[in-house]
Formats: C-alpha cells, sequence, structure tokens
C-alpha cells in the first residue's frame, strides 16, 4: 500500500512542479503591465488632501512622473518639462515622490509648481508606488492615453522628444 502512494506522488509530482511555476510567472509581471492602469494608490497634495487617478480629468492624457527629491536626473527633467510645459498641450503631468509630505512641498515650492495648471504633484510616502511601477532608478515616467491606459513607460533619464512623441 505504501508503494502505490508513493508511486501516485512521483506521477503527480510533475504536475505540481508545472502549477507552481506558471503561478510564477504570472506574479512576476509589473502591477502597472498587468492592469495597464494609473496607480490606484492615494496621494498626498500640497494641501494634505488625499488625490486618487478618479480626481484626474477624463479624455485626457496623463503623463505620470515618479520622481525622487534627492535625485539630480529628477530635478533636470524636471526642469526640462517645466521650459517646455507648452509642448505638453493638455497633457495633464502627475508628479509623485514616494517621500514625506514635507519634502514633496520643498520641491514643489522650489519649483513653484502651483503656477502650473496642468500639473499635480502629491507624495505617496508609504513607498507602495515603487512596487507598483516596479521602479528600481529614478525618475521612472508612465504615459496614459485620454482613456487612462498604459500607453508607454521609461525609467531613469528620458528625452523629452521621446516622451512628446506618444502625447
Amino acid at each position: 500500500m505504501k508503494m502505490r502512494r508513493w508511486m501516485f506522488l512521483l506521477l503527480c509530482l510533475p504536475t505540481l512542479l508545472k502549477a507552481q511555476t506558471n503561478t510564477n510567472t504570472t506574479t512576476n509581471i509589473s502591477p502597472f503591465k498587468q492592469y495597464s492602469i494609473i496607480s490606484p494608490l492615494p496621494l498626498t497634495l500640497y494641501d494634505g488632501s488625499t488625490f486618487s487617478k478618479n480626481d484626474l480629468p477624463k479624455n485626457k492624457p496623463v503623463l505620470v512622473f515618479v520622481f525622487s527629491v534627492e535625485c539630480d536626473h529628477c530635478a533636470h527633467m524636471t526642469e526640462e518639462i517645466l521650459k517646455n510645459i507648452g509642448k505638453f498641450g493638455k497633457t495633464q503631468l502627475l508628479m509623485i515622490t514616494p517621500f514625506k509630505l514635507e519634502r514633496m512641498k520643498a520641491w514643489y515650492d522650489e519649483y513653484k509648481i502651483k503656477n502650473y495648471p496642468n500639473i499635480i504633484m502629491a507624495a505617496e510616502p508609504t513607498r507602495q508606488i515603487l512596487s507598483y511601477y516596479d521602479l528600481h532608478n529614478f525618475p521612472g515616467t508612465y504615459i496614459y492615453n485620454k482613456k487612462h491606459r498604459l500607453e508607454a513607460d521609461y525609467e531613469g533619464t528620458v528625452k523629452l522628444d521621446t516622451l512628446l512623441k506618444h502625447l
């Protein structure tokens, strides 16, 4: 009787291993690619109020820019975006940092973000945003069409012309 159990287990083992392998491959896909939507995580705005993707204007493309307040590349890219803000047309820019609100406020004030009506800057200090976008190198740039579906994504510094071709 024991021999039958062992034979049964040996015969089932390849099936169990294959099922385990299939499970792991689907979980290795980054959530932003798996769902193709803007991060659903709650964000904190300058005034301390909460903001989510549902608060974004409808039928308008969105450029999500995940940045670090300690990143020179992020600072340079922010300056480039602001210098060329007119080229973004009707695109909504959503700048998100995984740092605390106080650190984001300093960046917001330094770059005078309040002067740019098509930019929303928010903090997500739980750092879950990094997991959602599977971000390893700042900045992360994610372009969504007017239906808020993912069109393109870039990790690290990217040229402005590359971004604009998607908008």
